[in-house]
């Protein structure tokens, strides 16, 4: 019987890793503090009655430049390679775990990212080998390999199309015809119901809810180390019918997100008729 894709999605910034990826390491290297650098992208943000990511996107490269440090590709992926995972992540187990359980259903789990922080940044992160395609915003670059422009930018809103391309199999930001062409739910890679959207709250707050209505399933996840403020912020999320569950962002076997994606996972198996190979 053939293997039936299913799609473990996930945001980056807060969902995957502590913080916002920018501030490890990037934001220091141009002499700024971290407050500062989001204060100042806010108020640029709104001088230009701007895109926030586009114009923080342009901020580094201009704060970049006027330090003298080229912002290049391989400098990014270095960057990357710095960013604090979660626990269960780093050493790859999570996604050998939910592979093989998958597997055990007939399922082929694919692994997705979808994130307004920067690609290159997460190309260098040693998790990277696992997902099957990563959407995130990215520059365009010039002969020397350094940043020139942002290429692409994904807001809180614009994530949501990258749910029809995983739907559709689109694995580019360019190709739009195929994304607005009819094609029959049966002939679709990854339907909605054989999807999990794993995201951290408010800024994920449109895809947890298109996952919602369009029959899949989405999981908010909070740092075990975060005040009850945005404890309590996570879970008005499930009072307010935009997300299936909530749980810690712990990636380990046995906590509470692993037991929930393997359930889910189950779930799908048994909506898609499949009963496990052992």
């Amino acid at each position: 019987m053939r293997p039936l894709k299913t799609a473990l999605i996930y945001d980056f910034d807060g969902t995957l890793a502590r913080g916002n990826m920018q501030e490890v390491s990037f934001i220091p290297s141009v002499g700024m503090g971290t407050p500062d650098f989001w204060a100042e992208a806010a108020r640029a943000t709104e001088a230009a009655d701007g895109d926030g990511i586009l114009m923080y996107m342009q901020m580094m490269l201009k704060l970049a430049r006027d330090n003298g440090v080229p912002v290049t590709r391989q400098a990014l992926q270095a960057h990357g390679r710095e960013v604090a995972l979660f626990e269960g992540l780093k050493d790859m187990s999570w996604f050998e775990r939910m592979n093989a359980f998958g597997r055990r259903f007939g399922l082929e789990i694919e692994h997705y990212i979808i994130s307004a922080g920067l690609e290159e940044m997460i190309e260098g992160c040693p998790i990277r080998p696992a997902f099957r395609h990563v959407f995130a915003s990215k520059f365009a670059y010039d002969e020397k390999d350094e940043a020139v422009w942002p290429a692409v930018g994904i807001n809180y809103t614009t994530k949501t199309q990258y749910l029809f391309r995983i739907n559709k199999g689109v694995h580019n930001h360019w190709e739009h015809e195929r994304i607005n062409h009819f094609i029959p739910d049966e002939e679709r890679p990854v339907p909605f119901s054989r999807m999990i959207f794993i995201g951290d709250g408010d800024t994920d707050v449109p895809t947890m809810k298109m996952m919602h209505t369009k029959g899949g399933f989405s999981i908010a996840v909070y740092d075990p180390r975060s005040n009850q403020g945005d404890h309590n912020k996570i879970h008005r999320l499930i009072s307010e019918d935009r997300v299936n569950f909530v749980a810690a962002a712990d990636y380990r076997e046995g906590s509470a997100l692993d037991l929930i994606v393997r359930g889910l996972i189950g779930r799908i198996a048994i909506n898609e008729n499949r009963m496990p190979a052992d």
